[in-house]
């Protein structure tokens, strides 16, 4: 029972680290899965498998390795000086990300609560800073009481859809975009996902001593990821092409639900892209600190201000910039992770 728990938690760990602001609200799906129709579903599917095969096979080469932070895994894929460059790009490309989770935490306090966008983003980094402490254990405790509760919302939503006119337009809807595109973007949503999960699943493959629950953990977390996946794009295709007007689309479902599910879901929101949001900056605290011999605290502290600066542009507008061009960037990184040799799904070695 107590390895099934912990292979719980991993999963939760990796569930909560991709749900993140633009999946939770909603917007990161529309973005990449939803805008394409009919041909969402595949796609997804795709995804669903890449979460799996991918997400696994990085925590198995942390804990192979001794990987202590993305900053190894990168060296050990690309080698010492191209590692290097790719890890400070990878710094470049979470800073602008968690400038998004900011920004959509401003928006959950503005579109749901009545309060002002900056209130969003102060509590944020001050609960931020308080939690940081704690650690990566920290962060599977809270994705432990989030992740299944954002589960069983989805389950909500898909059983509250069923019974609405639009039920079946994930199936009918057109799109005149082309099948490159429709291609690419699971493509592109994976890669870019799992560049940033590594600031998390990295620590988490080299602090879990027992391989096989690694596996096991990854495999139910990439199913967990699709099935929330295939939950949004079902519940927001019913209501296209109107939920495309929301900063958080989700969030505008939820309040069809009633106000009870509506409070919750908004909390849920919040405390997703919160938990990311934390789980990122210790991420990258952990890498900076790696070259700079400064206090944990104050490389902290610089993060979450450039954070801060980045998510004055508001949330949606950095989404839709800053998600496709972080993609295509991520897309040569996840290349070298399916060419590696390493982490392979072979055998149950523990690590003493």
């Amino acid at each position: 029972m107590k390895q099934a728990f912990r292979v719980l938690q991993i999963a939760f760990t990796y569930i909560g680290t991709v749900v993140g602001a633009g999946f939770a609200t909603g917007q990161e799906i529309l973005q990449f899965f939803t805008q394409y129709g009919k041909w969402a579903t595949l796609t997804i599917g795709l995804s669903t498998i890449l979460f799996v095969w991918l997400g696994t096979k990085m925590m198995l080469i942390a804990h192979d390795t001794g990987s202590r932070s993305y900053e190894d895994l990168n060296k050990h894929l690309f080698g010492y000086k191209a590692g290097r460059w790719i890890t400070w790009i990878t710094l470049l490309i979470l800073i602008g990300v968690n400038s998004v989770m900011l920004a959509g935490a401003g928006s959950v306090f503005v579109e749901h609560l009545g309060l002002h966008y900056q209130t969003g983003l102060l509590v944020t980094l001050v609960g931020t800073y308080l939690l940081l402490g704690r650690g990566i254990r920290a962060i599977m405790q809270m994705n432990s009481i989030v992740v299944p509760m954002m589960l069983l919302l989805s389950l909500l939503m898909i059983t509250s859809t069923l019974h609405q006119p639009g039920a079946s337009r994930f199936i009918t809807l057109t799109t005149d975009k082309s099948l490159i595109q429709v291609w690419l973007s699971p493509l592109l949503y994976t890669s870019f996902n799992l560049v940033l999960a590594q600031a998390v699943l990295v620590p988490l493959g080299n602090q879990i001593q027992s391989r096989n629950m690694l596996k096991w953990g990854g495999v139910l977390g990439g199913i967990g990821v699709g099935f929330m996946l295939l939950a949004a794009h079902f519940a927001m295709s019913a209501q296209m092409p109107g939920i495309t007007q929301f900063e958080i689309p989700m969030g505008s479902i939820a309040f069809q639900l009633g106000w009870i599910v509506q409070s919750v879901y908004v909390s849920l929101i919040f405390m997703e892209i919160f938990s990311t949001f934390v789980a990122d900056i210790y991420g990258m605290t952990l890498q900076v600190r790696q070259n700079i011999r400064v206090h944990p605290r104050v490389i902290m502290l610089v993060i979450m201000l450039l954070c801060y600066s980045l998510s004055q542009f508001g949330f949606s507008s950095l989404l839709s910039i800053l998600y496709p061009i972080f993609g295509c960037l991520a897309l040569f990184w996840a290349f070298k992770l399916i060419m590696d040799r390493w982490g392979s799904f072979r055998g149950t070695k523990e690590k003493y």
